[in-house]
């Protein structure tokens, strides 16, 4: 498929050192590694650190056809701390460069020739009025792409009139048990399970799909009225950074692919636990590595 991904690109500092981040970053580079053509709109600053992540983009197989360089922000940071089974908390460093990101209109022209057919977000990014617009222009500029929400709450970084605006304007959403929770907390409906969660909100806002991760329990998937739960794969986690954007990439990939449900999330659910056994968000991994992965 051809993918147009609009969020942040930042470093993720961890205690060891710092690795290249960002959730629509994460997802381009794993929906790449399934061979699909993606573009990521984003910003870095006019710095080191911005000029190092064009530089790894580049390295991890991105075109940096959208990636804009602005003087109005420094390069995004996220400290990253992880706790003993590697579930990492952020302090999230705003405003950064990826909340100025600007397209003319022949960037808006040049997306609608390369005809994506998704169009994926996220939640932070669409934080200030600006960046909310600019993803409706995107939207907008191609009518013919499906529309991927990838709910990823993060402290302070979102709220109920947001969020709802968010999940009307998608097709097919990803989040995890947690935000589940969060959203039905959110809206003031009573949270009795993660089907009945998808079922509702699925009717609510007309998905075709509708993915919630589990953690070690694994995913359950609702779409086209059909019902699937996948149990996860057992693994040495290292870190779990990034292990949700590969689980989005890989549920994108079965889905463009017309596999059936089960098989989808059992893949989703063998790449989100492979990628969780090595450090970073984007660590190198193969089909065959996570085909190898057993209960």
């Amino acid at each position: 498929m051809r993918i147009v991904t609009i969020g942040e690109i930042l470093w993720d500092v961890f205690p060891d050192g710092e690795r290249l981040g960002g959730a629509p970053m994460n997802f381009a580079v794993h929906a790449t590694r399934f061979g699909h053509d993606v573009r990521l709109l984003s910003a870095v600053g006019d710095d080191a650190r911005g000029h190092a992540a064009l530089e790894s983009a580049r390295g991890l197989g991105l075109s940096t056809e959208f990636l804009r360089v602005t003087a109005d922000a420094s390069t995004g940071v996220v400290s990253v701390t992880l706790d003993a089974e590697g579930r990492p908390s952020f302090t999230i460093q705003r405003p950064a460069a990826y909340d100025h990101l600007r397209l003319s209109p022949e960037d808006l022209e040049s997306l609608a020739k390369f005809e994506p057919q998704l169009v994926y977000f996220g939640t932070l990014h669409q934080t200030t009025p600006e960046a909310k617009a600019l993803t409706r222009l995107v939207i907008e500029a191609c009518p013919q792409a499906r529309r991927f929400y990838d709910v990823n709450l993060r402290p302070d970084s979102y709220n109920q009139i947001l969020v709802e605006e968010l999940l009307l304007l998608a097709d097919v959403v990803k989040l995890n048990e947690d935000e589940a929770v969060e959203l039905s907390r959110l809206f003031g409906i009573p949270f009795t399970s993660v089907r009945q969660f998808c079922e509702y909100w699925s009717g609510r806002c007309g998905w075709d799909t509708i993915a919630v991760t589990l953690g070690e329990k694994g995913c359950a998937i609702f779409g086209g009225g059909e019902w699937v739960e996948a149990p996860g794969y057992p693994v040495q986690v290292s870190d779990t950074v990034g292990s949700g954007d590969a689980f989005a990439a890989t549920l994108v990939h079965g889905l463009s692919m017309g596999w059936p449900l089960a098989q989808v999330a059992d893949l989703a659910n063998r790449v989100g636990a492979f990628v969780a056994t090595r450090p970073g968000a984007v660590p190198p991994w193969t089909l065959a590595e996570c085909q190898a992965l057993r209960r």
